[in-house]
């Protein structure tokens, strides 16, 4: 148990970031992506979540096919005192917030302070920001659930809103009269003009035992479920894979329907931190401008006669000439060419994409992978070529393939190989063959990056093509792991 004041963040990072395709897909989505600067926004996230006063090491839940890429992007900012919820399948917030809540009541106890906040915002003042928490703990102290309302810069009609009421003794809380659904532009307006309205910013903070006692009462099912999620869960140090039979009781709502707009025990402090939700590739208005004609970029970009324009390349060179307001993101496969008004309709491209089955709403042709990544370089009919890089002292999984071979070229570093019954090392300009379906692992014993070219020929080269007899990450009997190389 701890005192009161501890604050135990919880980070929200389950989402799919489907409106800022393609450079968000769902097997690599926003929230890992470096959109700002140097880090991902979930390492952003991190980041600001160890600058709370008395926090302790941050709670993430995630999905459970992002459990390695949340592990190294954890190990990068060398968090070491996390811990990690996966959920099976994604269900809304509601969910994700009340197993966050079990786990900390379990852990620290009915008192202790949980600060909910998603991992794929942004918010430019810490000062403010900390302070702002700070002020929210004190609230919640006394009993009530507290949201962060984002003071409005702009009449949003993407964002939902929040009506303050009553203020809260001296303190800059506020009550919430009222959620307000997204407006129209018109409404919005009015809504920044009477200035008792801010963004809904979707963070809480309060007492573990105060939000579930709420969650018991509006949403009794959720309650059980969830906990009963985190009891029957696998567990693997600080990892724990939440019982899918169980997670699936669980409402599939958000976390404001489920529990903050019917509770009468909600407060608001306002947040001024220079925030954004990074919800739309509008976000790139962040960006410094590029020229005197208002365009903003980043990469390889050049302009001309073209105005209010928004770009990103991701590599090659992007020019544009007689083009006004729109967004250009360009990545290794797939070229995005938007009006600035219609930014929100790139969800519904991402769902055509979808229907159709195309990869690219999933996946990147670079895949990462816990022991480094592959990314795919050309294929055709009965072939295909990847690169592979595997970390120091990582391993593949023990596998063998029933419809193809493979052909293993290294160009940077040392392969310990194994095949069939044979173990050996192959070495740089070295090559080796692995016919169908021969067990066979591949390992990097060196200390640095070790670089190959896999060839792939057989009749058929998908990525369920494998079986595993062994795994240093536990994943021979995940049926999600069976679409992925390993």
């Amino acid at each position: 148990m701890i005192s009161a004041r501890t604050i135990v963040p919880v980070l929200l990072a389950g989402g799919s970031g489907s409106r800022l395709w393609p450079l968000s897909r769902e097997h690599y989505p926003k929230q890992f992506h470096a959109l700002l600067g140097a880090e991902s926004l979930f390492q952003d996230t991190v980041a600001r979540a160890s600058q709370i006063e008395n926090a302790l090491g941050p709670v993430v839940i995630g999905a459970e096919k992002h459990r390695f890429v949340i592990a190294e992007q954890l190990r990068q900012s060398d968090i070491r005192d996390a811990s990690v919820l996966l959920e099976p399948d994604a269900r809304n917030t509601a969910p994700a917030v009340a197993v966050a809540a079990h786990f900390v009541m379990e852990n620290f106890g009915s008192e202790a302070l949980v600060f909910v906040m998603a991992a794929d915002h942004a918010i430019g003042d810490i000062k403010a920001f900390t302070e702002a928490v700070t002020a929210a703990a004190e609230v919640a102290e006394r009993g009530y659930i507290v949201t962060f309302g984002i003071k409005p810069t702009r009449p949003e009609t993407g964002f939902g809103y929040l009506k303050a009421g009553p203020r809260l003794g001296t303190s800059s809380a506020h009550l919430v009269e009222s959620f307000v659904e997204k407006p129209t532009a018109t409404r919005a307006q009015e809504f920044i003009e009477q200035g008792d309205h801010y963004w809904n910013g979707g963070m809480f903070l309060f007492r573990s035992g105060q939000f579930l006692a709420e969650l018991r009462k509006h949403e009794p099912a959720t309650y059980e479920k969830s906990r009963e999620a985190i009891d029957k869960g696998r567990r693997d140090k600080n990892v724990i894979s939440l019982d899918a039979k169980s997670f699936s009781g669980c409402r599939a709502d958000s976390v404001d329907y489920a529990v903050m707009e019917k509770s009468d025990q909600l407060a608001l402090v306002p947040l001024d931190a220079d925030w954004d939700d990074v919800g739309s590739w509008n976000f790139l208005e962040r960006l410094p401008e590029q020229d005197a004609d208002g365009n903003r970029s980043r990469g390889d970009v050049m302009f001309e006669s073209s105005h209010g324009n928004l770009v990103h390349s991701g590599g090659r060179l992007i020019a544009m000439v007689g083009v006004d307001d729109h967004v250009v993101v360009e990545t290794e496969d797939a070229v995005l060419v938007v009006p600035r008004s219609r930014v929100q309709d790139v969800k519904k491209l991402v769902q055509q994409l979808k229907r159709r089955k195309r990869s690219e709403a999933d996946a990147h042709r670079r895949v990462y992978r816990p022991w480094g990544f592959y990314e795919t370089v050309a294929f055709g009919e009965r072939f295909q070529v990847k690169r592979i890089a595997v970390k120091p002292g990582e391993q593949l999984s023990l596998q063998m393939h029933y419809h193809r071979a493979e052909h293993w070229v290294v160009v940077k570093g040392s392969a310990m190989v194994t095949c069939g019954d044979k173990r050996f090392i192959v070495s740089e300009n070295e090559s080796t063959y692995i016919p169908t379906a021969q067990v066979h692992r591949l390992e990097n014993p060196g200390r640095v990056t070790l670089e190959l070219i896999e060839v792939q020929s057989g009749s058929y080269l998908g990525e369920d093509d494998i079986v595993r007899m062994s795994d240093v990450y536990g994943r021979i009997e995940s049926k999600a792991d069976s679409l992925a190389k390993t």
